[in-house]
């Protein structure tokens, strides 16, 4: 299944497997030796496809964003590549906001509601803030689309409009495409995932001379290894210091 899944659903698989085999009295399915290092492999070969995804900066989004047009399906796509960079959301967060996670929508920025999954048990979210830039991209897209409710990124019909919900499957696909309209290297292209914006988030902070233990604050959205720029999975509320780098890189990418 570690060919075809990711691997927090074939570990869903195993530990599931093991209740089962535990209730008809078969003993510690998870620390049989030839499960254990199935479990290990499928580990390794997680973190080499890690290393070989490309890092979306806030320089390269600019760049994918300029170069998309003025159909509804740009309108969405600059506002999820922002989105996702400013939230450091991966495909899954991403496609599950819904529009009443969009909170405080004003001229100076807005506010997302993101829910992370098991790491927020009570589904309470967490509150994220998003620059002016990114939440005028985000209102565009709910003006455009009509969209008041329900989720907040949706597919778009052959004939431009809003359809249901945006598969997860789509972002990697999404961002693909609007390298190759950037004319993005198809070496490039081709290591971009749904990652890829945080990824380039993360590398922006280092870029800024922010360290990891800071980094780490921005909350229990990012995966992956510290070394290829992007943090664990701590506990603990995004740092104002953080948030203050972002801004001010922001506003030098702007020329302000």
């Amino acid at each position: 299944m570690a060919r075809s899944r990711a691997p927090a659903t074939v570990r869903r698989y195993v530990a599931s497997i093991a209740s089962a085999h535990r209730a008809d009295g078969h003993g510690e399915t998870l620390r049989d030796p030839t499960v254990r290092l199935a479990l290990k492999r499928m580990q390794g070969r997680q973190r080499d496809r890690r290393e070989s995804t490309e890092g979306l900066t806030w320089q390269r989004c600019q760049q994918l964003m300029k170069a998309a047009g003025d159909r509804l399906i740009d309108i969405r796509n600059r506002a999820l590549l922002a989105v996702a960079y400013d939230a450091m959301l991966g495909r899954s967060g991403l496609t599950a906001l819904q529009v009443t996670d969009v909170l405080d929508a004003r001229p100076d920025g807005a506010a997302l509601l993101v829910r992370s999954g098991e790491s927020d048990g009570n589904a309470q979210g967490e509150r994220v803030r998003i620059a002016p830039d990114t939440a005028r991209l985000l209102r565009a897209w709910l003006s455009e689309s009509g969209i008041s409710e329900g989720y907040l990124f949706r597919s778009v019909t052959k004939n431009g409009r809003p359809g249901g919900a945006l598969p997860p499957g789509q972002v990697t696909r999404i961002f693909r495409m609007m390298a190759g309209e950037a004319k993005l290297p198809d070496a490039v292209s081709r290591r971009l995932s749904g990652d890829s914006p945080r990824i380039g988030a993360v590398q922006d902070f280092v870029a800024a001379g922010i360290d990891l233990p800071a980094i780490l604050q921005v909350g229990p959205r990012l995966s992956g290894a510290a070394s290829d720029g992007r943090g664990n999975e701590p506990p603990g509320r995004r740092s104002g210091a953080v948030s203050l780098v972002r801004l001010l890189r922001r506003a030098q990418a702007r020329g302000g």
